[in-house]
């Protein structure tokens, strides 16, 4: 039996037909075999047509062959990755360091509760694989900064897209943008803010011509002594607990040794070496393998920091003239119920507020135990408002958490990683703690999160929009329209959201875009920095100074290390050498080292130079200040004062006024403009007697 249908959007028909059968089997059987590759071609055909209608046949095509760099697969790489798929980019290598977390699933949307855990780059690849079948997807779980991705590595792409919210990895693939010579559409989002920025060497000014601001930093007295914001106490646990507990050992002691040696204060050394003592064996325990020492590290550690600690600093009775002593904490106390942490009149912490945890409370006596969970997330662990006893309770699980990793030998230091549960949840209690000490305000475990980990709210829609716009400037950059491109700023203004910005020129004084390049193929182990400066600077030899970032390697008055081998300087593969001008008047010469072809003969000198040597250009010096033109001497036309040389004295008297000539020469005495006005309202102004006074006579 057959029936006749009107079918208007044929596309559409054939999906529903595709989805409402369970396989590709039965879609044959329902269509038959050579109907469906038709449909199938047919809808690959219909994937396309937008795309090259708009983009046009000729970019549209070079796509497939369009080698693209994404580096990270977080908010913006998630989204940025589902983009170019779509779009048509052929081949796609995504790399990326981090693993999958709980709290990414909000708004990382290639990734499923499944994944937790799971690398974020090869999850993102397999699922966005799925979304077009005609592209070649090469995941790499890795980081940017290990030294394989040099700069033959960058030159295999046509251009990089960036998706990372870490400025030192940003400013280290902007470099090698700049190196390689390869385009960069940089990024970022904060909240509902987001940037755009499209960089090209000698064209655009690069991610470094612009100064970026510094994180901001604690004084380390307030930090270490007298904290007054919470996020003073999450900084002391964060950057100094948890490293002296879990950390690298200092040699502490064999420091104050060596200082009191050369004639240091021996009283004062004698404290410090027995507070440094204190702390060696609290490291001590919580490293130990015996079950008695282990069962009680984490009590002797909360006694070495929050009483002795605090005890100490208390005995300093000038530091509490002007503000509140802190209260040392009891282990037993807090945990049978029965600590006061201060009273009534005291309990106010810094800013006036009671504690968060403490503000249920309506005893006079702010005791430990009594008090409920009070966050409006009362659901929610992260969210909950914790108590002094459950802090000191996250703080003995946390930290015997964290022991347990360092005895089994996997790991032998710790350090704090947001999306470590063990160590959020130690820097949470010890931050509290500290808090409560020192009569702050306490963080839920959300909060603190927020803080150590400086994390900024990220909102998917700004990543969706923020994501859209690099292929835009992407776009740009592979039709060579560079016109075309600007920096787009997306704004919280709803009237006008996105804003753009003609691209600058590079700027002139910058330190990465500026350099000239070169590449130096070598065998570190064999290479001399001698024969490697000497070769790239070729017949224009000149009086240099040589770096490896920060490292100073040789100068004209200490060459030492020029005898010696790359390797030997720790200078290997990925890393730069810069050659600085003494005399400032060429710029500076940057050479990245790579390894030898495998076909390199053992006969032939361990480097190869680049062809043609680098030839960099000569400084621009700034033309000198114009001086300001000189003032000409003003002479005077008043009539100089009548001097009686015989005598002293100087005539003081006023200067009588000078007589204006009339137009046929002859000298009149000036018109009063007040006699003027007058005589012209019919007034006749004339000299009292003796002057001393005028007169009015009507006419």
């Amino acid at each position: 039996m057959f029936c006749v249908v009107e079918v208007r959007d044929l596309e559409l028909f054939l999906v529903y037909i595709l989805h409402t059968h369970s396989s590709s089997l039965e879609a044959i059987a329902w269509f038959g075999f050579d109907l469906y590759l038709i449909i199938i071609m047919s809808s690959a055909k219909a994937r396309s047509a937008h795309a090259r209608a708009i983009l046009g046949s000729e970019l549209y095509d070079k796509l497939p062959n369009t080698k693209v760099l994404l580096v990270g697969a977080g908010g913006i790489g998630c989204e940025l990755l589902k983009n170019i798929v779509l779009v048509g980019f052929g081949e796609i290598t995504l790399l990326d360091l981090d693993t999958i977390d709980l709290s990414n699933l909000n708004r990382q949307f290639l990734f499923r509760k499944k994944d937790v855990k799971q690398s974020k780059a090869l999850t993102a690849a397999q699922t966005a694989a799925s979304f077009n079948p005609n592209v070649s997807l090469n995941p790499i779980h890795g980081n940017i900064k290990e030294p394989q991705y040099d700069i033959p590595w960058f030159q295999q792409f046509d251009i990089v897209l960036n998706a990372l919210d870490n400025l030192d990895a940003r400013r280290h693939v902007n470099k090698m943008c700049m190196a390689a010579q390869v385009p960069l559409v940089e990024s970022g989002t904060a909240g509902y803010l987001g940037q755009v920025q499209p960089l090209l060497k000698d064209h655009t000014e690069c991610f470094d011509c612009i100064p970026k601001p510094t994180p901001k930093t604690y004084p380390v007295c307030t930090i270490r002594s007298t904290p007054s914001q919470p996020i003073h106490c999450i900084v002391w646990s964060k950057s100094y607990l948890l490293g002296q507990l879990f950390g690298e050992d200092e040699d502490a002691i064999g420091e104050l040794d060596a200082a009191e040696q050369e004639g240091e204060n021996a009283r004062e050394i004698a404290t410090l070496r027995q507070e440094a003592q204190a702390f060696n064996n609290v490291r001590a325990a919580l490293r130990s393998t015996s079950p008695d020492i282990c069962q009680h590290a984490a009590k002797h550690a909360f006694q070495k920091v929050f009483n002795d600690d605090i005890n100490n600093l208390l005995v300093m009775a000038d530091m509490w003239k002007s503000r509140a002593p802190p209260v040392p904490l009891d282990f037993d106390t807090i945990l049978d119920g029965t600590f006061i942490l201060r009273d009534e009149g005291t309990s106010k912490n810094r800013g006036g507020a009671t504690d968060k945890a403490d503000q249920s409370a309506t005893s006079i006596a702010s005791v430990n135990g009594n008090v409920g969970m009070t966050s409006n997330g009362a659901g929610l662990k992260d969210q909950k408002a914790l108590s002094l006893k459950d802090n000191v309770e996250l703080f003995v699980h946390s930290t015997n958490r964290l022991a347990a990793r360092l005895r089994s030998g996997n790991e032998t230091t710790i350090s704090f990683d947001k999306d470590d549960d063990d160590t959020l949840d130690f820097v949470t209690a010890a931050s509290n703690l500290r808090s409560a000490a020192y009569g702050i305000n306490r963080q839920t475990r959300w909060e603190v999160k927020e803080m150590a980990g400086n994390i900024i709210p990220a909102i998917a829609t700004t990543n969706a929009i923020i994501s859209g716009l690099i292929v835009l400037q992407a776009l740009h950059l592979l039709r060579r329209n560079y016109s075309a491109m600007r920096n787009v700023h997306l704004q919280y203004k709803p009237a006008v959201p996105l804003s753009t910005i003609t691209l600058s020129k590079p700027n002139s004084g910058c330190g990465v875009c500026r350099d000239t390049y070169a590449l130096v193929l070598c065998d570190p182990s064999r290479a001399l920095l001698g024969d490697i400066v000497k070769g790239v600077l070729g017949v224009n030899s000149r009086e240099v100074s040589v770096y490896e970032d920060k490292r100073v390697l040789s100068d004209p008055d200490w060459d030492d290390n020029l005898d010696r081998t790359l390797e030997s300087l720790n200078v290997t593969r990925g890393k730069f050498l810069s050659l600085v001008d003494e005399e400032g008047e060429w710029r500076t010469i940057t050479i990245g080292l790579s390894e030898l072809p495998p076909d390199n003969s053992i006969d032939a000198p361990p480097y190869i130079l680049p062809s043609p040597l680098p030839q960099p250009s000569k400084m621009q010096k700034l033309p000198p200040a114009e001086s300001a033109p000189a003032t000409p001497l003003h002479i005077s036309k008043k009539r100089l004062l009548p001097i009686d040389m015989d005598s002293d004295i100087i005539d003081l008297a006023p200067t009588p006024k000078r007589l204006k000539p009339d137009p046929n020469g002859a000298v009149k005495d000036q018109e009063s403009p007040k006699r003027r006005r007058l005589e012209e309202e019919g007034l006749i102004l004339v000299d009292g007697p003796g002057g001393l006074a005028d007169i009015i006579v009507i006419d």
